[in-house]
């Protein structure tokens, strides 16, 4: 394995020991290594019930949630941009996370238990998928992956208008606030059963995409040529864009919307391992992964209040994401 990515590795490995060491309960290394240890031998660990909860109930489920999460929205990003071959495009460019977010919160509007709202959310990013690739298989005037991204962007944008009205039509009392923490994005609020019902569909959209990553490079080529090596270029684009939005919405059902990592981590990735999809895809994997848990525990040891992950990943992405802007004009 090359050295880069036995870093990679490393660091992830890193950032998972500081997030479930460090927050306003600290757990030292030795009660962590204890607490693992009674675990795998099934020993007493001999710590207290309340480092046994932090552990095993709180940090466990959030870190493995970040690690999902991150992990599913940043291969989905790598995936949408070497489909469409636009580096700008991201999860949110057909509709998914508005769909998903109008969808979350009808539910809390409607004061709905929190099951409910993480199915609608899912319900309706879905749906906006579906609306999108309707409007593009009735518009075949016009190339196909402009349609389909102009569609994308309408439809989100129609969907935003809708969350904007739901906001205005909210208490401002009880149920704004936990719209707009919602649309914010966060792990505060996953438990490990949310998690486990949430994983079956993150890992029915990145199976396909990692079983497919060889086929994604040709998609790189102009539709021709790939159709003249043997690629069903259409169909392969509509099975890949159906992964990618499935891990998407779930990954936004289970934490509300947090943007950016689809967008900037495969940037990152390909500074890392080149632009090859079967190396991109696992590098953007590990390190959408680290990056969403070193975000998340730095928003909830950063401040004295825990602050939205959709705020600081913002803060970081949009800076990298003009970084590179201005690198790549340079080069120009």
């Amino acid at each position: 394995m090359p050295v880069r990515w036995l870093l990679a590795v490393a660091a992830l490995a890193a950032v998972v020991l500081v997030a479930f060491a460090a927050g306003k309960f600290p757990v030292a290394p030795g009660e962590l290594w204890r607490a693992v240890a009674a675990r795998l031998t099934g020993a007493p660990s001999g710590l207290s019930p309340a480092v046994e909860t932090v552990v095993w109930n709180i940090r466990l489920p959030r870190v493995a949630a970040g690690l999902c999460v991150g992990a599913a929205l940043a291969a989905a990003g790598a995936a949408y941009q070497g489909m469409f071959r636009n580096p700008l495009v991201s999860p949110d460019i057909l509709g998914v996370s508005a769909g998903a977010g109008l969808g979350a919160v009808l539910g809390i509007y409607l004061g709905l238990p929190l099951a409910v709202v993480q199915a609608l959310a899912f319900g309706g990013g879905l749906a906006a998928v579906g609306t999108v690739l309707a409007v593009a298989a009735l518009v075949r005037r016009h190339d196909a992956v402009l349609v389909l991204v102009l569609a994308g962007v309408a439809v989100g944008t129609l969907l935003g208008a809708g969350i904007s009205l739901i906001k205005i039509l909210a208490d401002p009392a009880t149920q704004l606030p936990s719209i707009t923490f919602w649309l914010l994005g966060g792990l505060n609020a996953v438990t490990a059963p949310d998690l486990l019902a949430t994983l079956p569909a993150l890992l029915a959209g990145l199976v396909p995409l990692a079983l497919l990553r060889w086929r994604i490079n040709l998609l790189s080529l102009p539709d021709e040529e790939a159709q003249a090596l043997g690629i069903p270029v259409a169909r392969l684009r509509r099975v890949l864009v159906a992964a990618a939005t499935l891990s998407t919405a779930a990954a936004v059902s289970l934490t509300g919307i947090i943007g950016w990592i689809g967008l900037v981590v495969p940037h990152m990735a390909r500074l890392l391992v080149g632009p090859e999809f079967s190396r991109l895809l696992p590098a953007s994997v590990l390190l959408g992964a680290g990056f969403l848990v070193a975000a998340d525990t730095l928003a909830r040891t950063a401040a004295p209040i825990e602050l939205p992950l959709g705020i600081l990943t913002a803060l970081a992405g949009a800076p990298f994401f003009l970084f590179l802007l201005a690198r790549s004009g340079e080069r120009q």
